[in-house]
């Protein structure tokens, strides 16, 4: 017996870099995956690019512009309760520092400090790369 994990999910995530620290967010804790921290981003929404969707989401969960620079991984992953096509895009912060408006925390960590934090399973082969790829950091 095979369980459906439902829709396909389509997400926008940024990797933004400043000064040597990336971005990160935490999920909220009543959300799928709640707790765990990630990239910032969201569901792309019907007729929107993931450029457009990633500017919308950063600027709806952190009050922050961007620009998208360059795609840099793209993950199908699995779920139990369902699958998410994540689209990863290295970004140009513009302008406005970063607020906390639509998760809870968020926070500017060093490559080095990445392994303190519990990440979802679909974000372990970017992490790596991450890991791999100091030039991103500069």
């Amino acid at each position: 017996m095979s369980s459906d994990p439902g829709p396909v999910i389509e997400v926008a995530a940024g990797l933004v870099f400043r000064n040597g620290r990336l971005l990160i967010t935490r999920r909220p804790a009543e959300a799928h995956l709640g707790g765990l921290w990630e990239f910032p981003g969201g569901k792309r929404e019907h007729g929107e690019s993931f450029e457009e969707c990633l500017k919308r989401e950063l600027r709806e969960e952190l009050g922050i512009d961007v620009e998208t620079a360059e795609a840099v991984d793209s993950i199908t992953h699995s779920y139990p309760e369902r699958t998410v096509h994540l689209r990863f895009f290295r970004c140009i912060w513009v302008r406005n520092e970063p607020r906390a408006i639509g998760c809870p925390e968020f926070r500017w960590v060093t490559a080095s400090e990445l392994d303190e934090f519990a990440f979802p399973a679909a974000d372990a082969r970017l992490l790596d790369r991450l890991r791999a790829t100091p030039e991103w950091w500069k």
